[in-house]
């Protein structure tokens, strides 16, 4: 071998040195005999350096994966003789071999397992067997080995995404259960004696080697008979493991495993029953006295496990109509719900996150069940206090930084919500009434009562919200004893003054649920003042903490919405009070702002919202609208004198920012308006056209223009919405500002805004857009026809959108009956188009833009093709349309398992129907006579 190349296995090794080897591995894979060195290093332990014998394992591991059925009966003797070798070299060395040498090892053991063993190597798992006996290093690689064989035959995570991929798996799936019938019925006996053997001998002195036994045990159990496993002998065996700390986890994993295989309900409720009396009887049920978190996890899936199993019982026995059997399967389950009350209230989360779905399942047994017996509603009772109490954060909760343990908190939390949703399922009166107690009790002395215990009780208010639903947020009318309920504890909440509690998560679980419940205050007007100066002030958008700070604004927003009429009161005094935050922040340094921009921009629209939504003239509404557009206007020219003086890269960077910021808040408060309550109607076409003028002309400035065309593009698209033609004047100068020095990501921003207007406007815009119509062409093909490198996905990706734009834009103008707008463009012009057109729905890979061209295709047809259509346009028709139709489908990338492919077929074949409505039996004489000829068709098919 290479020594040299070798020495770049190294992970230390320089980054020349590991090129070299990289390039060697891909030469040895190709090469003919390259492997038979691998087997000869390995079989003679010719190497010390473990990086090269995993190398070799590597070369090997390629052979028999891609290469096996090119070798002579010889060559593959060879191979399976060298793993023998190695294996029996394994119990005679000084030393074992590293963890991922052995593994490395067993893959390639099971690779050929499943290459040979129903033809060549029946004996595989009995050759085996006679090389380990029941030496530990031999035994150790005969599990690891019986691992890798599982992971080949069952396939348990594997996604598969192509239909390629899909029919593979189905192959390969059919060859494992051929696997596995062949092995049950020939070794699995054998093995499982094995496994007995192997447990029996090490498991009070070699407890790596059991556990690892147990995990073969519990990976097997699924696929195999399970009166091998699930037997006295065997369960005696793992149940004394239990009381053994070093095993216990995984024989508790194993048994796990047993419970959860599939099988006769009657058995299966005998088997669950059998295994708990054992445990409880070694006193594993009492959890207080154990504090083994990690055993108590494993313990608590168990437990899942056998819940899980006998409620499936239970669901079977009652589809089965066994009314006798259903009954004792209950009770059974019934006898283990103390012992998940213990786990799910337990403190630590992982115990009880694993018991939830026992839990889970239980409920909807309940729910189930004509009447509640009063255990059962004391069961229900105590799951309800137990999550209540569960929801609480602990002290370590990191409200600032908040981490991994955070995140798995919020998860573990969501699925609290899901038991709380399915205890109101069970017993909605009863949980109303809880909650009810908990947040009473709380909020009357919430000054003197911990952070978490105020947050969760708030908390379960607003979680009622989800878990007794109602139409429309209409939580305060109808059933009068929830509503009045609610509406008790909503008063208590805004009157408590609980919204100055000095902790954040509280705060934001305030006004959460004050938004949530924005219908009380359509019973209870008069707490608006106070809610809405709990928003203005500290507690809210002026609170210390950035965090809720943001949320709070998004929230106010909400909150004005939906109170609408409501707010009329107070609407001049709350835009007094945001003024200041809604100041343009300029770049200056050391001004740091209480809000970021993306927060300011629902501080904007709220402020639009209340002008425009408030009972205000005409008049006063323009003067207010007017008040809070100024001062961005002004700030947006002397900012944009500014960024055309600035020499400083990061300078213009920081100003075009700024004045796109001022862009974005001026079309923020234009969605306040409504079919109903137009820009017109309130008197605010003015300032908005005053806004346009002075945001234009930043499209004419040379710097930043990605950032200040992106800016104004959005507020004329939004201008369109809202001034409709009165906004016309504008576009032609914006639009030529907007095509010139233009990349392929300007164009296709810039396409949306003239399909939009092509669509409002229609002929209104024809003038403009027959004006405008090759230069925007020119401008996407010269972008179209850089060159690019050739393996830039960035470059290529780009252009591919462009290219979709552009057909958008085609299709817009063809949809919008303006055919006339490309028919004017002269005879060359059309021609070019046209065979762009043509070009899109065949040669490009894309089904997207294919399915747009032949839409476009067969528009043309449908407003050309007739008999007084434009001159050589039939002709076009016959030579490349037809021919399109035909040539798209019969494309090599052209993949019917792709919807959107599928799509393109279906308007493919609409121009095509077209075509003969268009030209009638000429179309199918052209088709017979010449074009399908043409293409060697027989003419039996052709007929």
């Amino acid at each position: 071998m290479d020594e040299q190349a070798l020495l770049g296995l190294n992970p230390n090794a320089d980054a020349d040195f590991r090129q070299r080897a990289l390039a060697y591995f891909e030469q040895l894979k190709i090469s003919q005999d390259a492997w038979q060195v691998c087997a000869e290093a390995l079989a003679q332990s010719i190497y010390s350096d473990d990086h090269i014998k995993f190398f070799c394992f590597q070369v090997l591991e390629h052979q028999v994966k891609f290469k096996y059925s090119e070798l002579t009966e010889v060559q593959q003797q060879l191979i399976r003789e060298t793993l023998i070798t190695w294996l029996q070299g394994q119990m005679l060395s000084p030393q074992p071999e590293k963890t991922f040498i052995r593994n490395k090892a067993a893959q390639v053991f099971a690779l050929l397992f499943v290459t040979e063993y129903l033809t060549k190597w029946p004996k595989f798992f009995f050759d085996i067997l006679s090389v380990v006996d029941l030496n530990p290093r031999g035994v150790d690689m005969y599990l690891r080995i019986l691992m890798a064989v599982d992971a080949e035959l069952v396939d348990r995570d594997v996604v598969h995404t192509s239909e390629a991929s899909y029919y593979f798996a189905l192959t390969e799936a059919r060859r494992n259960t051929l696997l596995k019938d062949t092995m049950r019925e020939q070794c699995i006996p054998s093995l499982v004696e094995s496994w007995y053997q192997i447990l029996q001998n090490y498991q009070y002195n070699n407890s790596e080697l059991t556990c690892q036994c147990l995990e073969v045990v519990g990976a097997y159990v699924s696929w195999i008979d399970l009166s091998l496993i699930a037997n006295e002998r065997f369960i005696n065996m793992l149940l004394g493991h239990m009381s053994v700390e070093v095993l216990r986890e995984e024989a508790c994993d194993c048994l796990f495993e047993i419970v959860n295989k599939g099988m006769d309900p009657i058995d299966k409720t005998k088997l669950v029953e059998s295994l708990c009396q054992v445990l409880q009887s070694a006193g594993l049920f009492s959890i207080d006295q154990e504090d083994d978190v990690d055993f108590l996890a494993r313990f608590s899936k168990l437990v899942n496990g056998m819940g899980q199993a006998l409620i499936t019982s239970w669901t079977k026995l009652i589809k089965n109509g066994d009314m006798k059997s259903a009954q004792d399967t209950l009770q059974a389950i019934e006898a283990k719900v103390s012992l998940m009350l213990q786990l799910l209230i337990h403190e630590d989360d992982d115990i009880s996150s694993n018991i939830i779905g026992f839990c889970y399942d239980y409920l909807h047994i309940l729910k189930q069940l004509p009447a509640l017996s009063d255990q059962q509603k004391a069961n229900v009772e105590a799951i309800m206090l137990a999550v209540m109490k569960k929801l609480t954060y602990d002290e370590e909760y990191n409200f600032e930084n908040e981490g991994e343990d955070e995140a798995m908190f919020v998860e573990y939390r969501k699925q609290l919500k899901l038991l709380l949703d399915r205890l109101a399922q069970v017993s909605p009166e009863l949980l109303l009434a809880s909650v009810r107690r908990v947040f009473n009790t709380t909020l009357q002395n919430w000054q003197t009562t911990r952070f978490m215990e105020v947050e969760v009780a708030i908390r379960l208010l607003y979680m009622l919200a989800e878990a007794l639903p109602v139409s429309h947020g209409a939580h305060f009318s109808g059933d009068v004893t929830k509503a009045t309920a609610l509406q008790d504890m909503m008063r208590t909440l805004v009157t408590s003054g609980v919204s100055a509690y000095q902790h954040t998560s509280v705060t934001l679980e305030f006004f959460e649920t004050v938004v949530r419940y924005e219908k009380f205050f359509a019973v209870e007007p008069q707490h608006i003042p106070t809610v809405l100066m709990a928003f203005l002030d500290h507690r809210g958008l002026r609170h210390t903490s950035p965090k809720v700070r943001s949320r709070t604004a998004y929230l106010f927003s909400r909150f004005v919405k939906s109170l609408n009429k409501q707010m009329n009161p107070f609407i001049e005094d709350v835009l007094n009070r945001i003024q200041d935050l809604m100041e343009l922040s300029p770049p200056e340094n050391g001004y740091q702002a209480l809000l970021s921009s993306d927060d300011q921009l629902f501080i904007y629209e709220t402020a639009g919202v209340l002008i425009v939504n408030s009972e205000y003239s005409a008049e006063r509404k323009q003067v207010l609208m007017r008040n809070l557009l100024t001062p961005l206007m002004e700030k947006f020219k002397v900012l944009l004198e500014k960024l055309m003086m600035a020499q400083d890269e990061d300078r213009q960077m920081a100003l075009a920012d700024c004045l796109n910021h001022a862009v974005g808040f001026a079309s923020r408060t234009s969605k306040a308006f409504s079919n109903k309550q137009t820009v017109k109607q309130c008197g605010c076409s003015e300032v908005y056209l005053d806004c346009l003028q002075t945001f234009l002309p930043a499209l004419s400035c040379p710097l930043q223009k990605e950032v200040l065309r992106s800016g104004v593009r959005t507020f004329l698209h939004r201008m369109i919405i809202c001034l409709e033609e009165e906004v016309l004047p504008f576009i032609p100068s914006a639009s030529e500002h907007m095509l010139k020095d233009c990349e392929a990501k300007d164009l296709q921003e810039f396409i949306p805004l003239i399909n939009q207007i092509t669509a409002k406007f229609k002929t209104q815009v024809s003038p403009f857009l027959q004006q405008m119509f090759m230069p925007l062409l020119h401008a996407i093909f010269e972008v179209l026809l850089l060159p690019a490198e050739e393996n830039d996905q960035s470059a290529a990706l780009e252009k591919q959108m462009l290219r979709r734009s552009y057909f958008a834009f085609l299709q817009t103008v063809t949809g919008s009956g303006m055919s006339e707008v490309i028919a004017n463009q002269g005879a060359e012009n059309v021609e070019r188009v046209l065979f762009t057109v043509i070009q899109g729905a065949v040669d490009y890979p894309d089904p997207i833009a294919q399915k747009t061209c032949f839409i476009i295709l067969s528009k043309l047809v449908e407003l050309w093709g007739g008999k007084d259509g434009p001159v050589g346009f039939a002709d076009f028709v016959y030579k490349h349309i037809v021919p399109a139709c035909f040539l798209a489908p019969l494309k090599q990338t052209f993949d019917l398992a792709d919807a959107q492919t599928v799509l393109a077929l279906s308007e493919c074949a609409v121009t095509l129907k077209t075509i003969h409505l268009k030209r009638g039996p000429e179309c199918i004489q052209y088709l017979q006579q010449e074009y399908l000829p043409s293409l060697q068709v027989a003419p039996e098919i052709i007929q």
